[in-house]
């Protein structure tokens, strides 16, 4: 919903001043299909000539979360520390009967509970990957966190395609308006003998492609590659909370403790307070009982 009123207020002020200013709309919206064809086209045809398809229909997708935001909310951290907590206990408690659980997820009762989280996919393999690799008693827990941190590095690095995809149009949306204008004049001088009045309008419409160009890459593209980076990495913080409690946990410290250090790291503006997450665990404890 931000992002919408973001946009609202782009064109407002943008139009708004102008025309306030006493601009006329006409020349801008008379020229405006054919410098965006021009434009636009271009544009979209450097992207698609610089990215293959999966990273096509990737940067789509990806458009969505400057209009949707980060897809964990508070709430899903303190699920995902629940979660967590359930299996490291059933792993001190019961290690075989979390074999169960781990390696055939969608059917665990543990999972189950849970179904924001199960519908993950890297989640819940990262999950089930890294529990299943320290049953097998590695002599040093730092050979899994190693593992760990280049697994999130490569997964944060593809996430992050589309907000670099969309940067780089935005960087050349600049350039693609100048080229626009200048095939303008190149028209306008076609008319050199016309009268001042067709000659200022011609040369009106060569200098909203500049306008375009720039309008395009600094209003809405570039602000959409920044807002993507952004929830990008604040969703990358809900695997970070993964990898800190498992990490922990492959120390051999408690499962209180354990979980007390993922809620630490997790940054404050989507951190369960001690006392929710706590009142979340004893509800689950009782489940248990």
């Amino acid at each position: 919903m931000i992002g919408i009123v973001g946009i609202i207020i782009i064109f407002v002020m943008v139009f708004g001043g102008y025309l306030a200013a006493g601009g006329k709309m006409g020349i801008i919206l008379k020229s405006l299909p054919y410098e965006m064809t021009m434009i636009g086209g271009a544009a979209v045809g450097a992207f698609v000539i610089s990215n293959d398809m999966a990273s096509i229909k990737h940067t789509l997708k990806d458009l969505g979360k400057v209009f949707k935001g980060p897809k964990w909310s508070p709430e899903d951290y303190k699920d995902l520390l629940c979660l967590l907590f359930e299996l490291l206990r059933l792993a001190r408690q019961n290690p075989v009967g979390l074999e169960e659980h781990i390696e055939n997820a969608p059917e665990s009762s543990i999972f189950g509970n849970y179904p924001k989280i199960l519908a993950d996919k890297e989640a819940v393999a990262l999950i089930c990957d890294t529990m299943r690799s320290a049953s097998m008693n590695y002599d040093d827990p730092h050979q899994v966190e190693e593992v760990l941190e280049k697994r999130m590095d490569a997964n944060l690095h593809h996430a992050m395609h589309s907000s670099h995809a969309l940067q780089t149009m935005a960087d050349g949306l600049p350039a693609l308006g100048i080229v626009a204008a200048v095939l303008g004049v190149i028209k306008t001088m076609g008319s050199i003998d016309q009268p001042p009045e067709i000659l200022g309008k011609l040369i009106g419409g060569a200098l909203v492609g500049t306008f375009l160009g720039v309008f395009l890459a600094y209003g809405l593209v570039g602000p959409f590659a920044s807002k993507v980076k952004t929830v990008t990495e604040e969703d990358a913080h809900f695997y970070q909370l993964i990898r800190e409690v498992l990490v922990a946990n492959l120390h051999n410290h408690s499962t209180n403790i354990c979980i007390e250090v993922g809620r630490q790291n997790t940054p404050g503006h989507i951190r369960p307070s001690f006392s929710d997450l706590e009142e979340a665990l004893k509800s689950k404890k009782q489940d248990a009982a």
